[in-house]
């Protein structure tokens, strides 16, 4: 807050002086900065801009100036010929109108700004991760490939720099793709450390360029020993309701409610998701529609047409050049007067509200706003951070309007936030969306609009259109969005997308006998048809029931050791994409996983894989074109032989040469590795993980995937049924939820665990794959196809194909009480052994046909 708005009363002073944070440096620090609070394990405290345009509502020509006037000390820094050859790179969602307002004052410098919104078909030319934040992946997606490959000048614009490490990422990977000699990083203020400091200069001789940084202001956090934990329990005290005179009132009145005049300063936008629970400080959306702080209503937003010029992109996600600068300036007078003529003309504070990554237009248009009216104008824009909001001058977020999000974000749904909107007193709102942000949860009794009519008499809605760059003509087709629950699966929703397409109106399956013999003639692919879906006896579920009791903890330690590791070695925020189905809950837990331990929301996805006819290469194009390749990693339950894990590989290799796209790594993470197939797993041990057990009941009631040519075109992904008829047996989401309870028991062990793998030899022996050549040749089977090592696929052949006999380790003890009920039932001797790598082994019937030996008419109806 402005000290003349609140009495003399620092908007830091709430969070200063329960926590002993203090801002120290430049002169006016904390008239340019205010504190607040949110649930982040690394830091309690967040600092919030005046000027920035975000959290706190300010005059759009402040907001605008600040930036423009940062844009005019990197041009006389590089001087006018550098200046010209200069590409600008601002970070979403904070600082995409900040780094369009550097380039303006730049002057002839295009713009681009990363984006955490993918967009189909157009494949990313750079990514890097701002590892404080709560959604941490940028994408930069660049319209012209060619923007980012010339060789002069970069300039990197954030809000604020903390510790660097963002520009240190940003850096590294696009230096690593488009090597040059100077970059110039520039934000509203620098409060990193002399020792962060220091880490960029050693950063630049490493790299042999020039790096250079500009900010408005500078200065260090203080902060007291133990504020972490402090910041904890007081966000944990105000987010429960805390039953003291410090508990924050519905909506700021009076002299509070008054937001800054012009000043300087900047925002760090972190924050781990974390769900608020009732503080009254929150206006949030509810089943029966908003509950608001007044009771002031709009029945519908009244519509603007802007008149947007055709073609002219709405911001700097795929690239902003100086010929669209000259378009959308002669454009803003007209846009700003139809918003002026929508106006109630008694109208005294307007707020003009962007929304997310698109700030720089509402901006733009604000500021031509502000000279048009007599009404008091101010901007800011919603957002995807979590931060607690306290009613009292003192504290920089008053109040806070908590909604749904409206643009169908490629990471699932979620919540969004506008702060110190709710009871400012604004006679009218104009909301400013993309058409993506568009969609009926927008205008929905719950949706943002309806929450704004809750504290304005007059809402104004105004969409631009979203650019979307035009694809070449040779791009392959444009393939659909993932299937999500609870249309496809029963998995929610932000569990998994499913790049596979729906073929629960096809009939497909055959009985097991007729597959066999089809699939060992040559006659058909295991991959074109279905086995019926095995219904389990009520001995059969109680045995599930019990193991999955039994081993819990066990899981739940395996999904730690293997998150950990792919985070600590793969990628700090992976891209996770199961191979369906085996490979689907794992993938879902080691999700739930980085949301236990870091409150990261991790995007997930399941692809088909065939053995023989490799990965699903459409979905590996629309993973291309969404996320880093070099994120993706690849998650499966378990390894047998290795023959997925070679397939993968194979098939990885030839989609990169055929796509040219690279940057895939093709191991897999699995949870257990009894084959010694890959370096990275929760366990090599081979026991029973209870969602071998079941088919589609216990992977959200989907089927195995299938491939067949009249169904899956060359443009198509491949298909797989939901059985939403088996509903009642499904134990999908019950799984999940008994070995995430077992987390917190298990964290330590994993810790420790982890630690102990980083220092071992991982190497893949593939010692799975020779025991099977082995047992292939002493049993007279001489195909390696139909041994199926370990607890986990011999529970597949006894489900889903011809069983021949089990191999047993002896000694093996309730890991295979299920395998031999499922033994029993079908007639299948169960023979014990005394050296094997594994728990167990199925043997598939050798040349099968409907009269060979072992398939006597016992079989469970599959």
């Amino acid at each position: 807050m402005n000290i003349a708005a609140n009495n003399g009363v620092w908007s830091g002073s709430w969070v200063a002086e329960r926590l002993g944070v203090e801002l120290v440096g430049d002169d006016g620090l904390t008239a340019l900065l205010g504190l607040a609070l949110r649930r982040n394990p690394r830091r309690a405290h967040l600092l919030v801009s005046n000027v920035l345009g975000k959290h706190v509502p300010q005059s759009p020509t402040v907001v605008y100036g600040h930036g423009f006037a940062l844009g005019r000390r990197v041009r006389d820094l590089l001087g006018e010929t550098e200046a010209a050859r200069a590409v600008v790179v601002g970070y979403a969602e904070t600082a995409t109108g900040l780094g369009h307002a550097v380039a303006d004052g730049i002057g002839l410098a295009p713009y681009l700004h990363s984006t955490r919104r993918p967009v189909a078909g157009v494949a990313p030319a750079g990514g890097f991760e701002e590892a404080h934040s709560h959604a941490t992946s940028h994408l930069l997606l660049p319209e012209d490939p060619a923007l980012l490959a010339a060789d002069g000048p970069l300039v990197l614009v954030d809000d604020e720099f903390s510790t660097g490490n963002t520009v240190l990422n940003t850096i590294r990977d696009l230096h690593a793709r488009y090597p040059r000699k100077r970059y110039v990083v520039v934000a509203l203020v620098d409060m990193r450390s002399q020792a962060d400091a220091g880490r960029l200069t050693s950063f630049a001789e490493e790299i042999g360029a020039r790096v250079d940084l500009l900010a408005a202001a500078s200065g260090t956090v203080k902060l007291p020993e133990g504020v972490l934990e402090k910041g904890q329990e007081l966000v944990a005290r105000y987010e429960g309701g805390a039953a003291t005179g410090d508990q924050p009132s519905a909506a700021p009145s009076g002299p509070a409610a008054q937001f800054p005049a012009p000043l300087t300063g900047a925002a760090l936008e972190v924050g781990f998701k974390s769900p608020h629970v009732g503080a009254r400080g929150t206006a949030r959306s509810a089943p029966g529609g908003p509950q608001p702080t007044d009771n002031r209503t709009t029945p519908h937003p009244t519509r603007v047409d802007l008149h947007w010029p055709p073609g002219l992109p709405d911001g700097g996600r795929h690239g902003f050049t100086p010929a669209h600068r000259i378009r959308l300036e002669s454009a803003l007078p007209l846009m700003a007067a139809r918003v002026a003529e929508a106006l109630p003309p008694d109208a005294r504070r307007v707020l003009t509200l962007g929304f997310e990554e698109l700030m720089y237009t509402p901006l733009r248009i604000a500021r031509e706003l502000e000279a048009l009216v007599a009404a008091e104008v101010r901007y800011s824009t919603t957002t995807r951070s979590p931060v607690l909001a306290v009613d009292d001058p003192g504290y920089a977020i008053r109040s806070r309007l908590v909604f749904p999000a409206h643009d169908n974000p490629a990471d699932g749904p979620g919540e969004r936030y506008a702060y110190n909107v709710a009871g400012a007193g604004f006679d009218a709102v104009v909301l400013f969306v993309d058409s993506a942000g568009d969609t009926p949860e927008l205008h929905a009794p719950g949706g943002l609009l309806a929450l704004l009519g809750a504290h304005a008499p007059h809402v104004l809605l105004a969409a631009v259109p979203s650019y979307v760059p035009a694809l070449p003509e040779e791009s392959p087709a444009m393939l659909p969005e993932p299937l999500r629950g609870p249309a496809f699966s029963s998995y929610p929703a932000e569990d998994v997308g499913w790049l596979l397409q729906d073929l629960s109106d096809v009939t497909l399956e055959a009985p097991t006998e007729e597959r066999e013999e089809a699939i060992q003639s040559g006659g058909a692919h295991y991959a074109e048809s279905l086995p019926v879906e095995y219904q389990p006896s009520e001995q059969y579920q109680a045995l599930f029931h019990a193991a999955l009791e039994t081993s819990a903890a066990r899981i739940a330690q395996a999904v730690g050791v293997v998150t950990e590791t792919v985070m600590a070695e793969r990628s700090p925020r992976p891209v996770l994409v199961s191979l369906a189905r085996a490979g689907t809950p794992v993938g879902v837990l080691m999700r739930r996983w980085a949301q236990f331990r870091y409150g990261l929301d991790l995007p997930h996805y399941a692809v088909s894989i065939v053995r023989g006819r490799g990965i699903d290469a459409n979905a590996l194009r629309w993973l291309a074109a969404h996320h880093d390749p070099r994120d993706v990693v690849f998650v499966d339950g378990w390894t047998g032989k290795g023959a997925i894990t070679r397939e993968l590989a194979d098939a990885v290799a030839e989609f990169e040469a055929r796509a040219g796209v690279s940057g895939f790594d093709p191991e897999i993470a699995v949870l257990a590795d009894p084959g010694s197939c890959v370096r990275t797993y929760g366990t090599r041990e081979d026991f029973l993980i209870p969602s071998a057990c079941l088919n589609s009941t216990v992977s959200g009631l989907i089927s195995r995937t299938v491939l067949r040519s009249d169904l899956v075109g060359p443009d198509d992904f491949h298909g797989a049924k939901f059985y939403r008829e088996l509903a009642g047996a499904d134990v999908s989401v019950a799984f999940l939820d008994a070995v995430a309870a077992r987390f917190a028991e298990v964290a330590e062990s994993v810790d420790a665990a982890v630690k102990e793998l980083a220092v071992t030899d991982r190497t893949p022996t593939w010692e799975g794959w020779a025991a099977v050549e082995r047992i292939s040749e002493e049993y007279g089977i001489h195909d390696v196809n139909l041994v199926k090592p370990g607890v986990g696929e011999t529970t597949r052949v006894l489900l889903r194909r011809v069983p021949w006999k089990i191999l047993a380790r002896a000694g093996a003890g309730a890991d295979l009480d299920h395998v031999r009920l499922l033994a029993e039932q079908r007639g299948v001797p169960v023979e014990e052994v005394g050296e094997l790598p594994y728990t167990c082994v199925g043997l598939i019937h050798p040349k099968y046909t409907r009269g060979a030996t072992g398939a006597d008419g016992r079989a469970v109806n599959l």
